[in-house]
């Protein structure tokens, strides 16, 4: 699994490197050029590299405390705590997505830099994102079907192992001598469930390093240092519960050392990765450019798309309509508070990034 995590990944970054050439623009293409007195390229250089530092170092802490339960038991997944932290994290990926990344690119497809036919004749965005809501629905069921498959078939052999050890564990001891081992319908479910935790976690990463890259790039290239100094405190308080709630979705798929770190490694570095690659272009990305309202436009329409329906689908609702929650009143509660705190707190944070 992390191999193909790995292979969708890179496939991202060459498209980024195919159309982050069309997104400069240093002729007539220009629009708009920022003269507010914040403008101030010498300033804002500091200031991009405290971005750096911050966010890499709240990413890393984000995604990394769901993986220490060893230390931090209040946080494995069979407790409440980490029902509640989890579903505020996915309040913050649907803010995320509802209130940063879909406005914005509606404000750059309608931009006035934009010709009236056909931006302004049609809603891009919204046709972008559900069509990315419909692609993610897509790869999520087929990733399921064809995961299954390869289980079923002993190609991916760590669930067959798994319930192996689980199989002997539970009925060794009592059947083993009689009769051997017996297929359990829990077993079953449960590999069922844990293949639908590694779908989910792998497509909830790629979603999150779409829009990671795209946000990154803008904040390198801007030098409106009073932009930054909001971005930089936004963009560390999204990483770190984002980080948490894909953190919990990775400890849920129980990957292996190798494939936690390879997660861990591309959602921490993007966002950085971004902001660096931005600083390289500051001097030819022209921010209002029609070709960069485009491409940059477009893609946060298609990571808004995803991250909605990952929000919803994948974290909200398979968590509230799970057995856990469904049996407890009071966690339900509890975790719809979390939902609305970590929404609403992600929204104001619109005010500002």
């Amino acid at each position: 699994m992390d191999t193909s995590l790995v292979k969708l990944i890179s496939i991202f970054f060459i498209i980024i490197s195919i159309f982050t050439p069309q997104a400069l623009s240093q002729s007539d293409d220009e629009c708009g050029e920022d003269t507010s007195s914040c403008n101030d390229k010498s300033a804002a250089l500091p200031l991009k590299i405290i971005a750096i530092v911050t966010i890499l170092i709240t990413s890393m802490i984000g995604v990394c405390l769901p993986l220490f339960t060893r230390w931090i038991p209040a946080l494995h997944p069979d407790r409440n705590l980490f029902v509640v932290v989890k579903a505020f994290a996915a309040g913050i990926i649907l803010a995320t997505g509802f209130m940063h990344v879909l406005p914005d690119s509606f404000d750059m497809l309608t931009s006035s830099c934009l010709k009236d036919n056909p931006w302004h004749k049609f809603p891009f965005s919204g046709f972008v994102a559900m069509l990315s809501a419909i692609a993610t629905l897509m790869v999520d069921s087929l990733a399921t079907s064809i995961y299954s498959k390869k289980c079923n078939s002993g190609v991916i052999p760590e669930a067959g192992e798994r319930d192996q050890e689980r199989a002997v564990a539970s009925f060794g001891h009592v059947h083993g001598h009689a009769h051997g081992l017996s297929p359990d319908p829990k077993d079953a479910d449960s590999s069922q469930q844990l293949l639908r935790y590694r779908v989910i976690a792998m497509v909830l990463e790629l979603g999150i390093v779409v829009h990671s890259i795209v946000i990154g790039l803008s904040v390198g290239a801007t030098n409106n240092t009073c932009t930054i100094k909001g971005l930089i405190a936004a963009l560390c308080f999204h990483q770190m519960f984002e980080g948490m709630g894909l953190g919990g979705c990775i400890l849920q798929a129980e990957y292996k050392l190798m494939k936690r770190l390879v997660m861990v490694f591309f959602f921490s570095v993007t966002t950085p990765f971004g902001i660096a690659l931005g600083i390289a272009l500051s001097k030819t990305y022209k921010e209002n450019s029609p070709s960069s309202l485009i491409t940059v436009g477009l893609l946060n329409a298609s990571s808004a798309g995803l991250l909605i329906y990952m929000a919803l689908v994948d974290l909200l609702s398979a968590d509230f309509m799970g057995p856990k929650l469904q049996g407890n009143i009071k966690l339900q509660v509890k975790s719809y508070v979390a939902v609305l705190l970590g929404a609403g707190g992600m929204s104001l944070m619109a005010k500002w990034a």
